[in-house]
């Protein structure tokens, strides 16, 4: 991305506006601009991906998820740095978001709220870390269909 003399804004998605309005605040006090969004598709409809920065996702909202807002931002190749908040989500949607390209998951309030902290904490560290070693291998391409048998004397993935 060329740099930009625009301001850098920082978007928080969250359809919890208690959640939204705590995140806005310690971003804007932290020195940055804030842009939020009550929904995935509010951002969608609304957000200018042209200002350089970063989005905050919940990872769980109704309608679209974060996991399916992340989607969506890929296919209309809306490229800014994606920040997870797995919130009470699972290890395993922290591995997907890092699979799909997120560049970090916060898990304070999954790893928190746990029966078994330490565990948990283990848990969602090692989902992120297979999750981002995923997508920098280039994971290969995923079939919408299923899986078909292959071997290797027959080759792979045959269309």
């Amino acid at each position: 991305m060329k740099s930009s003399k625009l301001t850098p804004v920082v978007r928080i998605v969250d359809d919890d506006e208690k959640v939204l309005a705590s995140e806005a605040f310690l971003v804007n006090m932290a020195g940055f601009r804030t842009s939020t969004y009550n929904s995935a598709k509010e951002f969608l409809e609304k957000d200018d991906p042209l200002f350089p920065g970063c989005v905050i996702l919940d990872i769980r909202m109704p309608e679209m998820s974060g996991l399916k807002l992340q989607e969506e931002m890929k296919k209309r190749e809306i490229d800014l740095p994606i920040i997870v908040d797995a919130g009470i989500g699972r290890p395993s949607q922290a591995c997907e978001a890092m699979e799909m390209g997120a560049a970090a998951v916060m898990a304070n309030t999954a790893i928190a709220t746990a029966g078994d902290v330490r565990v948990m904490a283990e848990a969602f560290k090692k989902a992120i870390e297979a999750g981002r070693s995923a997508y920098l291998s280039g994971m290969g391409r995923t079939l919408e269909r299923g899986a078909s048998a292959s071997s290797p004397l027959t080759g792979f993935l045959h269309e």
